[in-house]
């Protein structure tokens, strides 16, 4: 009788270990696989996080660049020369070369502009991020074009206007041109793995810097800005 009793009991236990591996080995498998979505999501925010600061601080340092220019390629968007100031496509170019992590086609748009006291486009006080450049004033919008760059593809101009002369980066500047700062912001997609947390997500981040001053030379020579920090 003991062993039969022994027999029982042991059936019980693995009986009772199978339905509560069943019911914990779901919740394991749920709980690994976020962890793996988790960490690849916050690999690509922090690919974002990185590349803004780094087309920010690569355009904080062009504020006498210039105007940029019309690019010619399947799909361009209409172009008036100087639309955008050359430092917004420095920018994107320095996102471009900063980015092999995330591929390009998964980031959907850049927006380079004058950052406010708030580091938003627009007025002071506006914490309003825009999804295109076309009603705001001094910001220009670049989208991947993969036919640009001989078909390599590239960061093009898509949208916005930003007149390079009106960019103030003679220091310490007046009320008439105060001094600018430049933003950089990014949109992406991040694709899921797994298909259990959704497709995707859209990932964003900005970063916003003060011009680097001009040199006393580019101000006229008067350290205060003058046509928009141009001699």
């Amino acid at each position: 009788m003991t062993r039969a009793r022994n027999r029982w009991r042991r059936r019980d236990d693995r009986g009772a270990a199978a339905v509560e591996a069943a019911l914990i080995t779901p919740i394991l498998v749920l709980l690994i696989f976020g962890i793996i979505e988790f960490s690849f999501l916050l690999r690509d925010y922090q690919v974002v996080s990185s590349d803004v600061r780094v087309g920010a601080r690569i355009a904080s340092t062009g504020a006498d660049a210039g105007p940029g220019t019309c690019e010619v390629y399947t799909g361009a968007p209409p172009c008036t020369n100087g639309n955008a100031p050359a430092l917004a496509q420095l920018a994107a170019d320095a996102i471009q070369r900063e980015g092999s992590a995330m591929p390009p086609n998964t980031i959907n748009y850049i927006l380079v502009y004058q950052a406010n006291d708030k580091g938003y486009p627009g007025a002071n006080g506006s914490t309003t991020m825009p999804t295109s450049c076309s009603s705001t004033t001094n910001c220009v919008k670049f989208t991947w074009q993969p036919n640009a760059a001989g078909g390599a593809g590239a960061f093009r101009y898509a949208d916005g206007t930003w007149l390079s002369k009106n960019i103030s980066a003679c220091f310490p500047g007046n009320a008439t041109w105060p001094l600018s700062r430049v933003g950089v912001y990014m949109n992406a997609t991040h694709r899921m793995m797994t298909g259990l947390f959704g497709t995707s997500i859209t990932i964003s981040d900005r970063a916003a810097f003060d011009f680097e001053p001009l040199p006393t030379a580019s101000c006229n020579g008067s350290g205060t800005t003058v046509g928009g920090g141009h001699a």
